[in-house]
């Protein structure tokens, strides 16, 4: 894939662009493959680990989020990312995004002139908008969210709103995120919903999943359909009773994994994913699927009873030690692990050393990057 922001060096972002993408995959098995072997070696459980053929992603057209920083002036307004300087870089032309994000970008520039949205100065710490944020759907629906320093522009965006959805059929979810802090991340903890529909619903495999403002879903859609398509295979091969879906964010393992005779918990401490997955459970009548707000670590140490799997799908620093430890004490038989960081699997691998890796796949959810997640069926040895 070509990419002129990366060719004028506007954008480095992805770090792989211009490598032929069979060669991005390939390294990415290989040092998947490298850091599990050692993981297991050191637990003496390597042997018998099956790898599966990777996933491939789309090149290009497969992000379905975009996270774009507000820079330049009311009248010229960028939305992108900020050079070193603190300058505004416009990246509305990115290739990566799905075809409605690339689509309602320019109308949003449009908007902030329209709404007369200052951009947000950050070497001055002056100005109103932060960034904002598009989420697509599988059925092309769109949410918008505009973080804001304060509650100042909200009448002005609640004013000029309906020009945009007049413009954008698809726009069905918008809100504006206070930030009124001056740090570096992407939005705050308080939403103003500004639409009455509230979630974007994000259609899975057939398996309908609610999404709020502040809910995270995997950015590559289609991969994301085939993690939990392999995380369904290996739970209905187990056939367990009882499965545990930790950090399960808006409940995509935990719905995937539903059956009449099993009982699925899926933890998480977003109250926001933990509303959107009730209502998506709600939705498809999954009367044994339970999800609570909750650490995911506390839950699993105070409780009284153990299921017989658990899905983990845990943040880039990984399970930790003391959820490694409950883990590998418990009667938990089988774990399904997905990682975003393969050094992190590797070291709680090593620090469960009685669950054995039997299966895993790398599934290439960040094309023209290092990233990718790695999915490992492990059961006692």
């Amino acid at each position: 894939m070509h990419c002129s922001y990366v060719a004028a060096e506007r954008c480095r972002s992805c770090t792989l662009m211009g490598r032929p993408y069979d060669e991005q995959l390939d390294a990415k098995q290989r040092d998947a493959a490298r850091a599990l072997g050692g993981a297991a070696a050191a637990s003496a459980a390597g042997a018998g680990l099956e790898w599966l053929a990777p996933v491939a992603s789309r090149e290009s057209g497969f992000r379905n989020k975009a996270k774009m920083v507000v820079g330049g002036t009311v009248a010229q307004p960028t939305v992108g990312i900020l050079d070193a300087e603190g300058q505004g870089v416009d990246l509305r032309g990115c290739g990566l995004y799905l075809p409605g994000i690339r689509a309602i970008l320019p109308l949003l520039a449009e908007f902030v002139t329209r709404a007369a949205l200052t951009p947000y100065d950050v070497r001055g710490r002056a100005g109103e908008l932060k960034n904002i944020l598009v989420t697509e759907s599988p059925d092309g629906d769109l949410m918008v969210r505009f973080v804001t320093r304060s509650q100042e522009p909200v009448a002005r965006i609640r004013k000029h709103l309906p020009t945009l959805q007049e413009a954008v059929p698809h726009l069905v979810v918008v809100s504006v995120n206070l930030l009124p802090e001056h740090k570096a991340v992407l939005e705050g903890e308080r939403e103003i919903l500004l639409t009455e529909q509230e979630t974007l619903l994000m259609r899975v495999n057939e398996v309908g999943m609610h999404l709020r403002p502040q809910s995270f879903f995997q950015t590559n859609t289609e991969v994301a359909a085939a993690l939990y398509r392999q995380a369904r295979d290996w739970v209905s091969e187990l056939a367990p009773s009882s499965v545990w879906d930790l950090y399960c964010g808006v409940g995509g393992f935990a719905l995937h994994s539903a059956g009449v005779d099993r009982e699925v918990i899926g933890i998480e401490t977003s109250a926001d994913a933990v509303a959107s997955a009730q209502l998506s459970a709600r939705d498809a009548g999954l009367g044994r699927v339970t999800f609570l707000v909750d650490d995911a670590t506390e839950f699993a140490t105070r409780s009284a009873a153990a299921p017989e799997l658990v899905i983990v799908n845990p943040p880039r620093r990984g399970l930790g030690q003391e959820l490694c430890r409950w883990l590998e004490a418990s009667p938990v038989q089988h774990v399904v692990y997905s990682s975003c960081h393969v050094a992190s699997l590797a070291r709680d691998l090593a620090a469960m050393p009685t669950f054995r890796p039997r299966r895993a796949r790398v599934l290439d959810m960040f094309p023209q990057t290092a990233h990718d997640e790695v999915l490992v069926l492990l059961d006692r040895g």
